[in-house]
């Protein structure tokens, strides 16, 4: 039985089904796990090599986890908890990562002194060292680099008396593409290329290592842009907030996450026009839905993605508060079917237990998979390790629980909370065991997927949705998919036994 002809019987007899309702059919096979591709997409023109986003959760993703993220092919979203200002600088933190090519350097005068300019890096957390030196015009005048600040005794000297002078630099036209950058620094064994337009503004800047990374091949599995640095995804609320944010980011960020809990509302249409009005080159997600006929509402709205879920995260309780949505396999098909040819991916958020439920949610649709408690407790998610009951752990709370929502006027909004009025919450706060860097347990998770598309002889994942076929099991099916007749003394790594 083909995946629609499958999923149209259950609908026949009025169910509706999720992770531990299914398994995924095998099928002959030729193709080695580590050739299968995991190549797909977050957003129409936002693609990804690993098929994972990491949640915008204020105990989830920040800079440092996007950044890791974005290193291991897939994509973090900042979550909107941060201050208009801390967001855009998280965002930027993760651009400027890489830096294959830093477009609007940061410049410094030839008068400040160097005192000055190291307190100023300080105060911003800058890491690099070189710095375009400018005149009033922005004209190129100039270059500050590691040795000329490891060199220079005297802080209290102008930059203009230890910079090398314009005259002594190599220097590139504004429109040079990294391949020629790497050609001009390896030929005149520049670590530093300035690029300047036809008057001598300085426009951009390129660094050899980070250039040499990209053009060597050793970040092949990074999530990259055009340019060479980290993509990264924000998400804004369903206001005017949202421009205001964007405006402060929109020349970074490679995404934008309309992030709500009725992405078919109102607020969240109106938000996603406003955005593509002022903004219509930059792509935006639109989340959250569970129902067909809301995914083809956002994509005819011009949603360049679309997130699936509703109440089935682990810290979730709008289903228990609500009676409310739909469980999250047969709301991935139905709205992955709705906008088929629409050119609209759909991400799958929510309801994710086991490493196995990632391809069951590819393979019912969806493009992408968002994680939250998956990837939370590890080495880049906001918090601090603490010790509970003798175990290591770190604090994962929903953006709907009670704190979220005092602390966050962003959490408020997301759940359409009445200003002045007691908010309802709708999630829970938890803590999830300390689980070390977040590669670790990505490597778990994409080894797991990449396995999981070879039982199925899918060879990428365009084949798994084409032809990756379910099965429909009982409870019985359920115990037996899992450790039993035996005590379990060690558990195999993403096992839980845990199926409340």
């Amino acid at each position: 039985m083909d995946k629609d002809r499958f999923f149209e019987s259950m609908a026949s007899q009025g169910l509706a089904l999720t992770f531990l309702d299914v398994r995924l059919r095998t099928a002959p096979s030729t193709v080695a796990a580590p050739d299968i591709s995991l190549d797909s997409r977050f957003s129409r023109n936002v693609p990804l090599k690993t098929p994972i986003a990491s949640a915008a959760m204020d105990t989830v993703t920040t800079a440092e986890m996007a950044i890791e993220m974005a290193k291991l092919g897939g994509i973090g979203v900042i979550h909107a908890g941060l201050s208009p200002r801390d967001q855009a600088r998280e965002v930027k933190r993760v651009k400027y990562h890489l830096n294959g090519l830093i477009d609007n350097p940061i410049t410094i005068t030839p008068h400040e002194t160097l005192a000055q300019v190291q307190e100023m890096r300080s105060s911003k957390g800058y890491k690099f060292h070189s710095l375009p030196v400018v005149d009033a015009k922005g004209k190129l005048v100039g270059l500050m680099t590691r040795n000329d600040f490891a060199f220079s005794r005297d802080l209290g000297r102008p930059v203009s008396s230890v910079m090398t002078p314009a005259s002594e630099l190599v220097t590139a036209p504004d429109t040079t593409s990294i391949k020629e950058a790497y050609d001009i620094m390896v030929a005149r064994k520049k670590k530093t290329l300035p690029l300047v337009d036809k008057s001598g503004v300085v426009t951009g800047l390129y660094v050899f290592t980070d250039v040499a990374r990209i053009i060597q091949g050793s970040s092949s599995t990074h999530n990259v842009d055009g340019n060479g640095r980290l993509r990264v995804a924000a998400a804004v609320p369903t206001d005017e907030e949202a421009l205001e944010r964007i405006e402060l980011m929109h020349d970074k960020v490679d995404v934008i996450v309309i992030d709500t809990a009725r992405g078919d509302g109102r607020p969240a249409l109106d938000t996603l026009k406003a955005i593509k009005k002022k903004y219509s080159k930059l792509d935006v997600v639109v989340g959250n839905i569970s129902e067909g006929e809301s995914a083809r509402l956002l994509a005819k709205a011009g949603a360049d993605g679309i997130k699936v879920g509703q109440g089935g995260g682990s810290i979730c309780t709008t289903r228990v508060e609500t009676g409310i949505g739909c469980p999250q396999v047969t709301a991935v098909y139905e709205c992955a079917k709705a906008v088929r040819g629409m050119d609209v991916p759909v991400c799958a958020d929510g309801g994710i237990s086991d490493p196995g439920d990632i391809s069951i949610a590819i393979a019912a649709g969806g493009d992408s998979v968002m994680l939250g408690r998956l990837l939370a407790g590890t080495k880049e998610t906001p918090g601090e390790v603490v010790m509970d009951k003798g175990n290591l752990v770190k604090m994962y709370r929903g953006m709907g629980s009670a704190a979220a929502m005092r602390e966050s006027q962003a959490s408020r909004r997301r759940y359409g909370q009445v200003a002045g009025q007691a908010p309802l919450p709708e999630g829970v706060e938890s803590y999830v065991p300390y689980k070390g860097p977040v590669a670790d347990v990505m490597y778990h998770y994409v080894g797991s997927l990449r396995k999981s598309l070879q039982y199925c002889g899918a060879a990428d994942i365009a084949a798994h949705h084409k032809t990756t076929g379910f099965h429909r099991i009982t409870n019985a099916g359920v115990r037996e998919s899992r450790p039993h007749d035996v005590s379990v003394i060690s558990r195999a790594p993403g096992y839980s036994d845990d199926l409340d």
